[in-house]
Formats: structure tokens, sequence, C-alpha cells
């Protein structure tokens, strides 16, 4: 029996047929699993919110590798699931192909926007505005005047963050320095927490004493390493703040569980062929503050951080989206 007829078999049909409504909604986890204390768990959590609220039920796949994707995909629609949700870009062109022998069923993708069909709703995120905020706060809390940034797979997704982490801090001290890396440029740099470890150390070394992660499972190791290092990091897409109390400076919050949550609330009747884009004026990207990192955020930083917000969300204040023209202004990768 091969991987995938087991992957299918175990995780799959069975979860498929287990007595569960016709029009139940699905979501795809991408690789890292639904316990990455990162992207997929936000998806995961938004997903549990609504059962929990709601009383239904969901049904759920979890990627073992890249070649699960298509025929996951063709299986829950076969299922009768709707909407079927995914979570990350790389499911964008097996959807493109996938979504059309399915007329009838809906797909929601997030961190895609150019697929062009009736039954898709893409969501997009506009990460470069949390990222600024976080990039303020971590030069307004560096001693050294050296921040880092660890971005997980070489994708412009990624750069987007890391230029907008690097505008918020020169917009505070226009003389600090950001040292940028990334993990590598395959899927794995999503799951490479002793790589991500490894490249922490290597930032500390040039003086960096803040480090953001936006690398999936691999930032477990760069706020585990930072810690260990008695330097701060910063979380990213969940509130990781609980992860390491009192050394994590923030994390960059990225509503992944909103976009999950309304989409199974809409059900059957989400709205599809639009592109959703979810910002700091909705809501959809925020730092995080809680009793782990109070004592690390002063009234005056976090003031200077919500004015900011104020004049991005009433468009006084325009971050420059890398994705636009494949610059970033602030910084080098």
């Amino acid at each position: 029996m091969t991987l995938m007829t087991k992957f299918l078999g175990a995780a799959a049909t069975l979860a498929l047929t287990s007595g569960v409504a016709l029009a139940d909604p699905a979501i795809i986890y991408d690789l890292g699993g639904k316990f990455d204390k990162s992207f997929n768990e936000a998806a995961f959590n938004g997903a549990e919110r609504w059962k929990a609220e709601t009383g239904g039920s969901y049904k759920e796949l979890e990627m073992q590798s890249e070649a699960q994707r298509e025929q996951a995909l063709r299986r829950l629609a076969e299922a009768g699931a709707n909407p079927v949700v995914m979570t990350g870009f790389a499911f964008g062109d097996v959807l493109a192909q996938v979504a059309p022998d399915f007329p009838d069923t809906k797909f929601a993708i997030i961190d895609v926007d150019w697929l062009e069909a009736p039954n898709i709703l893409q969501v997009a995120f506009n990460e470069h505005e949390g990222s600024y905020l976080v990039g303020m706060l971590a030069a307004l809390a560096s001693k050294t005047g050296t921040v880092g940034f660890i971005g997980g797979m070489d994708i412009p997704l990624i750069r987007k963050f890391g230029c907008g982490y690097a505008q918020g801090v020169k917009a505070v001290n226009p003389d600090a320095s950001v040292v940028m890396n990334m993990t590598g440029t395959t899927p794995s740099a999503w799951n490479d927490p002793v790589k991500g470890a490894e490249l922490a150390k290597a930032q500390k070394a040039q003086g960096a004493d803040v480090i953001y992660a936006a690398a999936g499972g691999t930032g477990i190791g760069v706020l585990q390493s930072a810690a260990d290092e008695g330097i701060l990091s910063i979380g990213v897409d969940s509130n990781q703040n609980y992860l390491h109390p009192g050394q994590v400076l923030t994390s960059m919050l990225k509503r992944v569980d909103n976009a999950v949550y309304e989409a199974f609330t809409a059900g059957a009747d989400l709205e599809t062929g639009v592109v959703k884009v979810m910002g700091l004026a909705n809501e959809g990207v925020g730092y995080a503050m809680d009793e782990n990192n109070a004592a690390l955020v002063t009234p005056e930083m976090a003031a200077t951080v919500d004015e900011a917000a104020a004049k991005i969300k009433s468009g006084e204040l325009e971050v420059h989206n890398y994705m636009t023209d494949n610059t970033c202004p602030a910084a080098s990768f």
C-alpha cells in the first residue's frame, strides 16, 4: 500500500464518510500541520470557533507531502463538502485545475489572488501593514540599533512581510540595521526549527537583539533560540507571546482564523469570484498584547504604534507593498 493510499484511506475516506452532513464545510491545512502554532493553527482556531458557536461539524485534512494536494482536494469535493477552504498559496495551481470540475462546490483559498474562477473566494492579507507595526515595536525595544528578520520559504509573500517590517523599523530609527535571512527555497523551509535556531544565533552575532520570525513551524526554533540567547523575538500569524512569556515582544497577527470562520459561517452562500483583502482597516492584521508581553511594551510604545496604525487605516500613511513591484526600499534580502 502506497503512502498516498494510506493517507487517503485513513485520513480522508474515514473522515469524509463518518456520518456527517452532506454540506459540511472542510479545511485542508498546508504542510506543517494544524498544530504548527502559527499559520495553520490560526486556521484551525477559526474552524473550531465556528464549531463551538454553531454546534456544526467539519471535515479536515493535514497535508503530508506535496503529492497529496490534488487528490485530497478532489476527495473532499466529491464527498460533498461545501465550502472547501485551503490554507496557503501552494494550493493555487491545484485549485485552478480542480475547481472547474466541481462547479457546484465553493472553494476558499488563503494567500492567493491570481485565480479566475466563479466558484472560488480568494483571501489576501495586507501583511506588510501588520509587519510595519511590529517593526516599529522592534526598533523601539532594541538597545543595539540592529534587529533581525527570518523568513521561511523565499517567496514574494514572505518578502512582503520582511519589507513591511523593515519600513516600520526605519520609521522609528532611520539609522537602524535590519539583518534579513530566508530559511530556504523549498516548502521544507516552513518546518525546520533547527535551521531557524541557527539563523537566530547568527543574527544575534551580528548585533540583532530583536528578531521577527515569519517562517511557520521554523519560527518556533527562532523564538526558542532568541529566548535562550537572551534577546527578544516577534511571533507571527497566531499570538505566540505565550511560548516564551516576557521574551516575545509581540506577535504580528494575521487573522486567518477570521477568514476561515467567515467562510464556514457563509457555507454554501459564500460569495465567490472575488478577492477579499484583509488588512488593518478591517482587522485582518494587527499586533498582539496580553499578560505575556505587557512588561515589554510600554504605554508610550503602544501609543506610537497605534498612532501609525490609525494613519494606515485612514490612508494617511501607506506602507510599501513588496508585491507591487518586488522592491524593498528599506532593506535588502
